[in-house]
């Protein structure tokens, strides 16, 4: 190392030697000569080396946060020195497009521009002229869809000059985007004053877009084009401003959150966190673009379109608008490999995780939608079984009483697999939570005997077609009507109100109280010397009158009849009664029967029988013992009554 500074000034004279001309020769010998010196080669050699400046020595940022800000300060600075060069930049940029066009023999731009949008109206007004309605999202962008055809076919029909098509080809197109953007907002914005104020912040991104495209081709520095860009969105920032404090109708504090939140995702633009403003401004504008997507895209479906496609349509729209913005943050973190956190892997890993994720719960949403449609149009559908022949009432019936429990296992099974799927997206092995799973299902089969024998009963229940929802049953100490189910238990209104939520396990044999059809038993009390044939012919016409009855005649399956005497009691004889009706209105039909039986028998003379107990002789033995047996007996009448009509 000692050699070092003696090498360096042998190596400098050689070059010196080497670029020097004759006059400066001679002093160059005289150096070298002056350099091989023992003495003089030996002092060098014993000086120490110079101390290094802080500057040659300072280590320049290596990645990560000091890089970042380190490059963003720089940026910045550019821009701010660059603003007084704004005005300049640009005029110099526009009279060379100027001097291409009028150099090639053509009009100067903004001409040609405006005669081209005259020519594109012009064709799209006699687009409007053949038509006669300009209903639906359809029939609002197909006019501009001409407008843009007409364009550009004399754009790609002329050999414009390299600068003026550049130039052309960037405001047309933002123009036509400003159409078609307008145009949506006009059907999806009720509001006049916002959407007025929707079409100049659309405008006024339309041109900076197409301006920043420019920037390189025609020439204009860097940092002049970021100022340019700049000023552009401070304009954007004060038109959404202004239109959230006039024209947005909510509180002041989420005015003021969202005007916040505006600053927010700018600040990120600004300071070059690309990914981070992209991932801000959906945070803002996809909750309104998605409420507002809803109204023109269901306004292309026809009237007379099935649920299921309507529900493709609409939620497939909103799944591609999300599905987009997830594509395009994916293409800015891909093309910033400067920003922050890009040469993290473990940032990266969850970055890309959290798009895939957001991919699979939009599949999952559009599974468990289309399911849920179908299933609760079957459960409206089965609701109404008025009209239905009774085969096809037993079916829809089971329809609801299977589709929710259905749909409760299609949610659990969708949220287990997206979540199943996700987790594999960020990296986490599967495989062990699903053998985990599988061990947990069999720990707990064996430690929950009872509530698996529960489900296992249910299952078994609603394969056998035990009962279905609206039924009435009776299990054990337990009768009602269902209402409906859970994995374990099923809930049972009783006719009086209570309500009992009952494990099917515990139900055991289930009597089924409506199904198919039920006969209706019961007796009427006359005198011994009733006339049972007349009886008999009174109770046909009831029946015959009971069927045709506008609300009862539907009831009936088999009319009333008179079955006969069924036995001889203590004081008349005993008539039996039966009727076949639908499942549960036999009470209701009986109520009916009962009153037009007792109008009948009494307009045409026959007695119901009446307990009656013979007293004889003067023994107020026998006469208290008799008014005890007519106590007795109207008591066990009352019962009798009471029961029956229980």
């Amino acid at each position: 190392m000692s050699w070092l500074p003696v090498r360096a000034f042998l190596d400098v004279g050689a070059n010196m030697e080497a670029a020097a001309g004759p006059a400066q020769q001679q002093k160059i010998d005289d150096l070298l000569k002056l350099l091989q010196d023992p003495d003089i080669r030996r002092w060098l050699t014993t000086q120490p080396a110079p101390a290094s400046s802080p500057q040659s020595t300072a280590v320049p940022p290596a990645g990560g946060l000091a890089s970042w800000e380190a490059s963003t300060r720089a940026h910045i600075n550019e821009i701010i020195s660059a603003v007084p060069s704004v005005p300049s930049e640009l005029l110099s940029a526009s009279l060379r497009v100027r001097q291409d066009a009028v150099a090639h023999g053509f009009a100067p731009v903004f001409l040609i521009f405006a005669g081209l949008v005259a020519l594109g109206l012009a064709a799209e007004w006699l687009y409007r002229k053949a038509r006669s309605s300009d209903e639906g999202l359809p029939a609002r962008l197909a006019p501009i869809c001409v407008f843009a055809l007409g364009i550009a076919i004399v754009f790609f029909a002329v050999e414009w000059p390299p600068l003026a098509r550049l130039v052309l080809l960037a405001y047309l197109t933002g123009f036509v985007v400003f159409r078609f953007c307008s145009a949506l907002i006009g059907i999806a914005v009720s509001q006049s004053s916002l959407r007025l104020r929707g079409r100049i912040l659309v405008a006024v991104l339309s041109f900076a877009v197409a301006s920043a495209a420019l920037a390189r081709p025609l020439g204009v520095a860097e940092p002049v084009a970021d100022a340019t860009s700049i000023c552009f969105s401070i304009i954007a920032l004060a038109v959404a401003t202004e239109a959230i404090w006039t024209s947005w109708q909510r509180s002041i504090n989420s005015k003021a959150a969202l005007t916040l939140l505006l600053a927010v995702v700018w600040c990120l633009w600004a300071f070059g966190l690309k990914t981070l403003f992209w991932l801000g401004l959906y945070i803002v504008a996809l909750p309104v673009l998605l409420s507002g997507i809803g109204r023109p895209v269901e306004s292309m479906v026809r009237s007379d379109a099935s649920e299921v496609r309507r529900v493709l349509i609409v939620r497939g729209a909103r799944a591609l608008v999300i599905a987009a913005a997830a594509g395009w943050l994916a293409i800015v973190w891909q093309l910033n490999p400067e920003g922050l956190g890009h040469g993290n892997p473990a940032v990266t890993a969850i970055f890309y995780g959290l798009l895939k994720s957001v991919l699979i719960l939009l599949l999952a949403d559009l599974v468990w939608q289309l399911a849920k449609n179908w299933i609760d149009r079957k459960l409206a559908a089965s609701s109404n079984t008025s009209a239905l022949a009774p085969a096809d009432a037993a079916r829809q019936a089971r329809f609801r009483t299977l589709l929710p429990i259905l749909r409760n296992a299609l949610a659990v099974a969708v949220i287990v697999m997206a979540g199943l799927i996700i987790l594999s997206e960020f990296g986490v092995q599967i495989g062990p939570l699903i053998a985990g799973a599988g061990i947990f299902g069999v720990a707990l089969g064996f430690g929950s005997q009872t509530l698996v024998k529960d489900i296992i009963s249910g299952v078994f229940y609603m394969f056998d077609d035990a009962f279905r929802v609206g039924e009435y049953i009776q299990a054990k100490n337990y009768k009602g009507t269902v209402e409906g189910f859970s994995l374990r238990s099923v809930r049972l209104r009783h006719h009086r109100g209570p309500v009992f939520t009952v494990p099917f396990g515990e139900l055991g044999a289930v009597e089924n109280m409506s199904r198919d059809w039920v006969i209706d038993k019961f007796r009427v009390s006359v005198g011994f010397d009733t006339d049972v044939e007349k009886a008999r012919k009174l109770t046909k016409q009831i029946g015959a009158d009971l069927k045709q009855d506008p609300e009862l005649g539907p009831l009936f399956i088999e009319p009333l009849k008179l079955k006969g005497v069924e036995e001889f009691s203590d004081y008349g004889m005993v008539l039996s009664f039966g009727m076949m009706t639908v499942p549960g209105m036999q009470t209701y039909i009986r109520r009916k029967a009962y009153l037009k039986i007792r109008e009948a028998f009494k307009e045409n003379g026959i007695e119901f029988a009446q307990p009656t107990v013979n007293v004889g002789g003067d023994d107020r033995g026998s006469s208290a013992a008799g008014h005890a047996s007519l106590l007795a007996q109207k008591a066990k009448a009352s019962v009798a009554e009471a029961e029956g009509n229980t």
